[in-house]
């Protein structure tokens, strides 16, 4: 489905979202960005992503698909970092619960040729961490996807197929409409 999937963030969500990939063939190559020395170690002991490192712009380079999944306080910083290494036709997604306005921050910082389709799924544990993850978290789970003015219309099709590969139920739906319902 991808050749280069970047996770930005492998806490529970994270680290579920890396196994689900690995656990059905959805990408050649699966990496990840954690600011932790030991995060970074520890998910790829555990098998779940091919090469993990802080740095956040060597790992997201070359991507089809980056996934942010951490908190929506460091959007920004992760942003500035990875902007300028954005290749053409990368759809940009992320899983946080607030989404109008962080469409309009990524926006505004990333380049036209970027799919930016934010998604929403709604799952988890009370655990916390990369051990925490596993593979059927999303299952039979819904994932929200509100698509920005910046997101191609076949990568909103192409996102909507991911989510249900590692088996979500997906709906599309305004950030406006997503934050309103689900605050």
């Amino acid at each position: 489905m991808f050749n280069k999937v970047c996770i930005i963030g492998c806490g529970l969500i994270g680290s579920s979202i890396a196994r689900a990939i690995r656990k059905n063939n959805l990408s050649n190559m699966t990496v990840s960005s954690n600011r932790s020395d030991s995060a970074n170690k520890k998910v790829i002991e555990l098998k779940i992503v091919d090469d993990s490192s802080s740095d956040t712009k060597k790992m997201a380079e070359g991507s089809d698909l980056i996934i942010i999944a951490t908190p929506l306080s460091s959007y920004e910083d992760i942003i500035s970092k990875i902007k300028d290494s954005l290749k053409s036709g990368t759809i940009l997604t992320d899983v946080g619960s607030v989404k109008e306005n962080i469409i309009h921050l990524v926006e505004k910082a990333i380049p036209e040729n970027v799919s930016w389709i934010p998604s929403h799924p709604i799952a988890g544990t009370e655990e916390s961490g990369p051990e925490a993850g596993f593979s059927e978290l999303f299952k039979n789970r819904w994932c929200i996807l509100t698509p920005s003015k910046k997101a191609k219309e076949k990568d909103i099709k192409l996102l909507e197929v991911f989510w249900t590969k590692i088996g979500s139920q997906v709906d599309i739906m305004e950030a406006k409409q997503h934050d309103y319902i689900l605050s």
